[in-house]
């Protein structure tokens, strides 16, 4: 892992996941420094340690105030209980749905948790948040977000994309990267996160794109940051619908792969061979 700044107000803690016949998965959390600071997403559970490492070297655990659950998948909720014990101001930004799921391996105390849905805004002191629900998404309880200060928007897992290495995935800036494996990287991640995307009324869909806008600041949780590139974003998502299903290995596929692992068999030794042992 590693931390870099996407603005001036945002530190970026930076994995990135290998996902066999996928790529590298970007994994980002975000602190927000506001005036009530938030983070954004508790990252993977695996490296809840590497996590919490830089965001204590980010921001204060005791000035923490707000922990934005984009939704309560394994990897944006890693680090979620660690932080919430270290850090005691601090409030968990989820819906009914996300308490819900969230429920399910471990209660949240009622006092520790802030109930906010698409469309609704939180006041963090010196700007206000407003979620939003983004046009492709994996998870019923997922809500971005759009800092009413400085445009930024962080948009979960929308927009993600697998890169071919780590380096890449975790890189400053997406226009770093070669624009037309961004796309397709892009456009993959849509039929793997959002299979239902090939179901959709064709019309509502493209609505849905033209709300989200042309920010120039987004930030994924599955995507380095993009600085001027969301027009282009949202023209690489229009034929998503219309792409082929994605379609993962099989059991066959499964073993094929795993035999390849397997260490060769070990040869007779030869009759001199054994002669001269």
């Amino acid at each position: 892992m590693r931390s870099h700044h996407a603005t001036n107000d945002v530190t970026v803690l930076a994995h990135a996941e290998e996902i066999p016949g996928i790529g590298h998965l970007p994994v980002n959390a975000f602190v927000l420094h506001a005036e009530q600071p938030v983070l954004v997403d508790t990252g993977m559970p695996a490296r809840r340690e590497e996590l919490l490492d830089l965001l204590w070297d980010a921001v204060d655990p005791a000035a923490l105030r707000w922990v934005w659950l984009t939704h309560p998948d394994a990897d944006h909720r890693g680090a979620r209980d660690d932080v919430l014990a270290a850090a005691p101001q601090a409030r968990l930004v989820t819906n009914f749905i996300g308490m819900g799921i969230l429920g399910i391996t471990r209660q949240i105390p009622p006092e520790r948790v802030f109930l906010l849905n698409p469309g609704q805004s939180l006041d963090v002191g010196d700007r206000t948040l407003t979620g939003f629900r983004p046009p492709l998404f994996d998870n019923p309880a997922t809500c971005g977000f759009r800092d009413d200060r400085t445009g930024v928007v962080f948009t979960s897992d929308f927009l993600g994309g697998p890169q071919p290495a780590a380096e890449a995935a975790m890189a400053d800036d997406v226009g770093d990267l070669p624009e037309r494996e961004v796309a397709a990287a892009q456009q993959l991640w849509a039929t793997v996160d959002s299979p239902w995307v090939h179901g959709v009324d064709r019309t509502r869909y493209a609505d849905s794109l033209a709300a989200f806008g042309t920010p120039d600041v987004v930030l994924s949780t599955h995507l380095p940051p993009a600085r001027g590139r969301s027009a282009a974003f949202l023209e690489t998502l229009t034929a998503v619908p219309e792409l082929p299903p994605f379609v993962g290995p099989d059991q066959a596929a499964l073993e094929a792969l795993l035999a390849g692992f397997e260490a060769p068999a070990q040869r007779p030794a030869s009759a001199g061979t054994r002669a001269n042992a």
